[in-house]
């Protein structure tokens, strides 16, 4: 904690020295945003030393962590004590604090919802420069309600406590094939019983190979000793449901098993072809690796210039995640297999967590799932040839209003086109100013809609 109470004062130190009138941001060279942002002018906030895990409690099951922690790193720690956070989103370098400041899922979100649900209390830097404890029910309860989907507009936490589960050795995974009609039942019997055929289930999600050929891989902890199956060499998972109905892998290997190859985006670099794969080492199999390539591309743009030379169309990128209602999921993948057609795509369920004590279960201002209501993500992260007489962000405008027009939400850490009217209405822009007024009142830190849309 003394090293922590450092760093946090070295951050305080670094916003005092910004000018009056300048935007306030942190000095942070990696991002899992994919969204483009403008180049800073100004010297950002020095975040060195809040990288870390502060302590592990095994009795009360819980962590104090750094705000930008990543969960490769929190993860190593409470696995040490045979724990782990209760949502461990599915890239190792997303930190603690970027998960639920722009929101995170997994395979457990079915029964424990979202990363910020876990939280017990906070510390955030604000827009005025101090460093407030957020509670859900006490002092800044309406910073700590508003701080999920914030994306730093009202400021940055410091440290948060968290709650963490007990882990077992292994998880044992089983790849069901559903078909497209039986998806929006199967998915809710999950959501509702927790089980499948009489077995507990610990974790869900699934791939979306083609509208005929879905699968849904149900893990529950298996205290089977032993390393399980490795996909970190060789094999690829997300290849892995097709080719057998059972597998196990280690604790930790489950987590990370979609890190290696970014889901399956990995295969735009050829990491998965077996010469490329054996001549790309190990340690480089990651999906901030990947991430930084793109970053160049973006910034550089020589295979967009090659692909011109080679008489190839323009593509658009659209890399999304989507929350749709459970009971509107086939409608919406309809559509997206006429309109978008990529593939695979990714499943997730998820509902807000059942409230522990009396009372109804809490909710989020600036991303308002329902209570009670089951929800599947669907992530399709890649790009589709732009058709002649269309332009970049027609496809990607088209995905907003379909998600709308059902009753989803959409994720903004990546590309969005939404109006500033729409918007505010879509992601409680009144709650927010409201919020904002009260730990930003000189603007010092970027609106949300300037982030998300305007890529400021």
């Amino acid at each position: 904690m003394d090293a922590h109470t450092v760093a946090v004062q070295r951050l305080v130190d670094s916003y005092q020295q910004i000018p009056a009138g300048v935007p306030v941001r942190l000095a942070k060279r990696t991002s899992n945003l994919f969204r483009p942002r403008s180049r800073p002018l100004a010297p950002g906030l020095d975040v060195s030393g809040l990288d870390g895990v502060i302590s592990v409690d095994p009795a009360a099951r819980t962590a104090e962590v750094q705000g930008m922690c990543t969960y490769e790193n929190l993860v190593d720690a409470t696995l040490a004590h045979g724990l782990m956070p209760l949502v461990v989103p599915q890239l190792r370098t997303i930190t603690l604090g970027g998960a639920v400041v722009g929101l995170g899922i997994e395979s457990s979100s079915f029964r424990t919802g979202l990363p910020h649900e876990s939280v017990l209390e906070m510390d955030v830097l604000t827009g005025a420069g101090e460093v407030v404890r957020a509670v859900p029910d006490g002092e800044h309860a309406d910073l700590f309600a508003a701080f999920p989907n914030s994306y730093g507009s009202l400021g940055y936490a410091t440290r948060l406590r968290i709650e963490l589960e007990p882990v077992s050795p292994s998880v044992a995974l089983r790849h069901v094939r559903v078909p497209l009609d039986q998806l929006e039942q199967q998915v809710s019997l999950l959501v509702e019983t927790g089980q499948h055929e009489g077995e507990p289930v610990d974790f869900v999600d699934g791939v979306a190979f083609s509208p005929d050929e879905i699968y849904l891989t149900l893990g529950r902890w298996s205290q089977t000793a032993g390393p399980g199956s490795d996909y970190t060499g060789q094999d690829v998972y997300y290849r892995s449901l097709r080719q057998r109905a059972h597998d196990v892998l280690s604790a930790y290997d489950y987590l990370w098993r979609w890190d290696t190859d970014w889901f399956w985006c990995s295969s735009a670099f050829g990491a998965q072809h077996p010469v490329v794969r054996r001549l790309w080492p190990r340690r480089y199999r990651r999906s901030d690796v990947y991430h930084r390539l793109v970053g160049l591309e973006h910034r550089f743009g020589a295979y967009a210039r090659l692909q011109r030379w080679r008489g190839r169309p323009d593509t658009e990128r659209v890399v999304q995640d989507v929350e749709i209602p459970v009971d509107r999921l086939a409608e919406f993948l309809g559509w997206f297999d006429q309109h978008v057609g990529m593939r695979p795509v990714w499943l997730c369920p998820l509902r807000l967590r059942e409230p522990s004590g009396p009372g109804s279960a809490r909710t989020w201002p600036l991303y308002p799932l329902q209570p009670g209501q089951a929800y599947v993500n669907v992530g399709f992260w890649g790009t589709v040839p732009i058709t002649p007489g269309a332009h970049d962000g027609d496809l990607n405008r088209a995905v907003e209003q379909q998600v709308t027009a059902v009753g989803g939400h959409k994720s903004l850490y990546s590309d969005a086109y939404y109006s500033p009217e729409e918007f505010a209405r879509l992601y409680n822009g009144a709650a927010l100013a409201t919020v904002k007024r009260d730990y930003d009142p000189d603007d010092r830190l970027t609106d949300l809609y300037a982030k998300a849309v305007k890529r400021g």
